[in-house]
């Protein structure tokens, strides 16, 4: 069995103006992820788009890849990000939830085919981020109850990046939690998800769909 770590990473950018059907293109045919995967580099990587907004989710194998190494061909087509030395094109995004994390690159691998890489966008009130993150851990780490093995949630600022597939796997997992306390609500409505959310221009209140514009998988085949 194989102990080689998996490392999950979450990325966003933004397309600059006057260079978006260029950036869209080079997301679209993805060469960097594909080259990595077929190294075993990397496990997954996919990319999404809410309007301006540019997301990416992707796994390390062993070693962990910056993610303007994904794609160092869109230097100048992305709106830079100030913060450090340099600019960068991708900010990182904090994985504030999951239900479950790699134990090794053996656990990882998708034991059954995936029809679909999804990827979805929120925004929090900029003053509910410290709840969110506190039930979400909470939650997390009590291993209050169990949900889709491979669905994580990434924060920067107030937005909200979730990545999904489907169908759902939905297991045990292997590493153990960190907290021993049981706070967790329930049922888990009494938490108010409702009151962390900023609702969108036209109600909606929580996830919206973003559009895929790439998703890859380097794992072995698995046949239907």
């Amino acid at each position: 069995m194989s102990k080689q770590t998996v490392i999950r990473k979450m990325a966003r950018g933004h397309l600059r103006v006057g260079g978006e059907e260029s950036a869209l293109r080079l997301l679209r045919e993805a060469a960097g992820p594909r080259r990595l995967t077929a190294e075993g580099r990397l496990l997954t990587a996919a990319g999404y788009r809410w309007e301006g907004r540019l997301f990416l989710y992707y796994e390390c194998i062993g070693e962990e890849i910056e993610a303007d190494g994904l794609f160092p061909e869109l230097a100048g087509l992305l709106a830079p990000w100030p913060g450090e030395e340099q600019a960068r094109n991708w900010v990182p995004m904090a994985d504030v939830f999951h239900f479950n994390e790699p134990a090794s690159l053996d656990h990882w691998l998708r034991q059954a085919p995936v029809d679909k890489r999804a990827g979805r966008v929120a925004r929090l009130k900029p003053e509910m981020a410290a709840s969110y993150i506190y039930y979400h851990y909470q939650l997390q780490e009590e291993r209050a109850f169990p949900g889709p093995k491979f669905e994580i949630i990434g924060l920067h600022e107030n937005v909200l990046f979730g990545y999904q597939e489907f169908p759902a796997v939905v297991e045990r997992p292997e590493v153990p939690g960190r907290l021993r306390t049981s706070g967790t609500p329930v049922p888990w409505t009494d938490s108010r998800m409702d009151l962390h959310f900023q609702p969108w221009p036209d109600g909606h209140l929580y996830f919206k769909t973003a559009e895929t514009l790439f998703a890859v998988y380097g794992g072995p085949a698995i046949d239907r």
